[in-house]
């Protein structure tokens, strides 16, 4: 009853919730030393869910190369879940353009907020030009793929935080994956979703400038919303 439960008020299934359970409690080191984790039944009764539901979460756990079962031994840690860069993360189809974008979305929003409350004044001046070349890009009818890559990078080093300059930047190939496949959908860019696009930019920026935290990630969550509803509309403005 208790896992229907859990499972109905998630969008994922059970055991990609534990699945993350499991990594967060890596990631707090709460297996270490020896990094074996507890048996099945034990995890089974700490997140209060099936031993099925464990198997299938461990199962994900070990196809990725976090852990490993040794016979007789039990299952041990032997990667940390989030070492390795993420241009290694594969976009094959249209359903993988909206898991990176709603990650994305957490990224960025994240990132903004923090360099709202961090930036310095020689932060801003590298932002506003990398905003510029942007925009000289767009208007010239060029997607801009590098240019994009630096604006959001930019905003991520006005946070003074290397967390989220390391996650932009190791997130720049699939980035330009996903804006070369839409390329090749559809190469042409109305001056209106391109004013519209500059004007998201500048929201973001400003919010920035004013120092405030939540309007900076709103303006970002709300600029990689439409983002993403132009991916599949067929455009390549993002």
């Amino acid at each position: 009853m208790n896992e229907l439960l859990i499972d109905h008020q998630h969008s994922h299934p059970l055991s990609s919730i534990i699945y993350t359970k499991v990594v967060e409690r890596i990631l707090q080191g709460d297996f270490a030393p020896s990094g074996k984790l507890p048996a099945e039944n034990e995890l089974a009764v700490q997140f209060n869910v099936s031993r099925s539901t464990i198997r299938e979460a461990l199962s994900r756990l070990r196809a990725d190369g976090v852990i490993e079962s040794r016979r007789k031994a039990g299952t041990f840690v032997i990667r940390n879940p989030v070492s390795g860069p993420l241009t290694h993360v594969p976009i094959k189809n249209f359903g993988d353009i909206e898991k990176y974008y709603s990650f994305r979305s957490c990224i960025e929003s994240g990132a903004a907020a923090s360099a709202a409350v961090n930036h310095e004044d020689s932060d801003i001046v590298e932002l506003e030009q990398a905003l510029t070349a942007l925009n000289a890009k767009m208007q010239d009818g060029d997607p801009g793929i590098d240019e994009d890559v630096i604006f959001h990078l930019a905003i991520a080093k006005c946070s003074h935080n290397s967390f989220f300059v390391t996650t932009i930047e190791t997130s720049v190939a699939p980035i330009r994956q996903f804006i070369e496949l839409v390329r090749n959908i559809d190469d042409k860019k109305s001056p209106a979703r391109v004013l519209a696009t500059q004007k998201e930019h500048r929201a973001i920026v400003d919010a920035i400038i004013k120092r405030s935290p939540n309007e900076a990630s709103e303006a970002v969550i709300q600029h990689i919303s439409n983002a993403k509803n132009r991916i599949f509309e067929g455009t390549t403005v993002a």
